[in-house]
């Protein structure tokens, strides 16, 4: 038991006096897409078992140091994970790597949704829904004009529609605040107006 114990302690010494021989390097680089058309920011970047590491910056850069023969992992959320293995003698005190991340691609399988649990249960709630409204047909078979119209009315707007109105009314407020002033002197449309309220006397003194 005791010939064990010191085996044990004596490869831990071992162990120890080769991890304080290895050298320190500064890992540094740049991280971008399979394209290398954009930096990826969040990056997991770090020495497995030895609790060192970084992640990305938002350009993409990232600095740590590592010891030789370090094996450094990347990993992000949708990409493959990567292992830079740091040469076990170098001569330099510092790396500088550009690491492209591929997209992890997870192919699933085609799921259909549908409301019902089957064809035939979905055919028999069909035939037995009741419209109190049946909507009026044109001798063509399409839908009235009347009928489209009461439809469209109580239609919610859609997207586009919400986001033509949003920009109209951003411009009119723009328009209001910083856009010129009417000049009513010059607009025949109020002096129109100004003898028209003159003919009704709404401009007389009332007691």
């Amino acid at each position: 038991m005791f010939f064990l114990a010191s085996c044990f302690f004596l490869s831990l010494d071992q162990a120890y006096a080769q991890e304080k021989d290895r050298r320190v390097i500064q890992l540094s680089g740049i991280i971008l897409n399979a394209d290398s058309t954009d930096a990826v920011p969040g990056v997991n970047v770090y020495v497995p078992k030895k609790g060192r590491g970084t992640s990305s910056g938002r350009y993409g850069y990232f600095s740590m140091p590592v010891l030789e023969g370090d094996s450094v992992i990347f990993s992000f959320i949708g990409l493959k994970r990567q292992t830079y293995k740091v040469p076990a003698v170098m001569e330099d005190d510092k790396i500088s790597l550009i690491v492209t991340m591929q997209t992890d691609e997870i192919a699933l399988s085609e799921i259909e949704v549908m409301p019902f649990p089957s064809e035939e249960e979905f055919k028999r709630q069909l035939l037995a829904a009741n419209f109190d409204a049946p909507m009026s047909m044109d001798v063509q078979g399409s839908l009235s004009p009347e009928t489209l119209l009461r439809y469209a009315e109580g239609m919610d707007a859609s997207g586009n529609e919400n986001w033509r109105y949003f920009q109209q009314g951003q411009m009119m407020q723009i328009q209001d605040r910083y856009g010129p002033r009417p000049f009513t002197l010059v607009d025949p449309f109020a002096w129109s107006r100004f003898i028209q309220s003159i003919k009704r006397g709404d401009l007389k003194k009332r007691d």
